[in-house]
């Protein structure tokens, strides 16, 4: 079920200690450790500009990586910390922890909603408004979904999508578990919004008619 992980390319360190740390990072890397999974921990370093445009990008603690280093066989891992520059704000240091495939972590996995061309909503105009376009989830590493899917084929106008509508693997949560919190609804057209503004309008003016009718009546 799991789909591309992404790769994180990392160099083996033989140097540690402050010393070697000083050294990476001025040769334009970031050091490391990678640590779990009934292993020894390994000291790494990672190039400074490809993880800061990781990090740029978001949600890098939440994400699973396939963590590769030359001689070794590939691993998943997730961050488990950065360390950061006080001034600068720039990683100065990354901590990474293997993963069993049993073992248990939060993600955030996209929401891809299927069967809009023959929702019956969205044919009669509605237009679908996104609220969550990915959810985070607790899973299990060894059965990780590559999305979670919403079907709009019966779904009309004026539908709500919660969370309690999509079918998760066993095993699997929502982090969010004291609500059953919106995915997305199905809005009615502005068309239709401005038909029924038109008919309270009209049902307006004939109240203010009959009330007018009934005063001069009784003048």
């Amino acid at each position: 079920m799991a789909g591309a992980i992404p790769d994180l390319n990392a160099t083996a360190r033989a140097g540690t200690g402050k010393g070697a740390a000083r050294q990476a990072r001025r040769a334009g890397l970031v050091p490391g450790v990678v640590y779990g999974g009934g292993a020894d921990p390994q000291p790494i370093t990672i190039p400074f500009n490809a993880l800061l445009k990781r990090l740029k990008e978001g949600k890098f603690l939440s994400t699973l990586f396939n963590l590769k280093i030359e001689g070794q066989e590939d691993v998943r891992v997730i961050c488990r910390g950065v360390q950061r520059d006080v001034v600068k704000d720039l990683p100065t240091h990354i901590d990474l922890m293997r993963l069993h495939r049993t073992s248990r972590i939060n993600l955030f996995i996209p929401v891809d909603f299927i069967g809009e061309e023959v929702s019956v909503g969205l044919k009669r105009g509605g237009v679908l408004t996104v609220v969550r376009n990915e959810v985070e989830l607790k899973v299990t590493a060894g059965d990780i979904p590559d999305k979670l899917v919403v079907d709009l084929t019966n779904h009309d106008v004026g539908d709500v999508i919660h969370m309690s509508e999509i079918t998760l693997p066993a095993g699997t949560r929502p982090m969010i578990t004291d609500r059953d919190f919106v995915i997305a609804n199905i809005a009615a057209p502005s068309s239709l919004k401005s038909a029924g503004d038109g008919d309270d309008e009209a049902e307006s003016e004939e109240v203010t008619t009959e009330d007018s009718g009934e005063e001069n009546g009784d003048a």
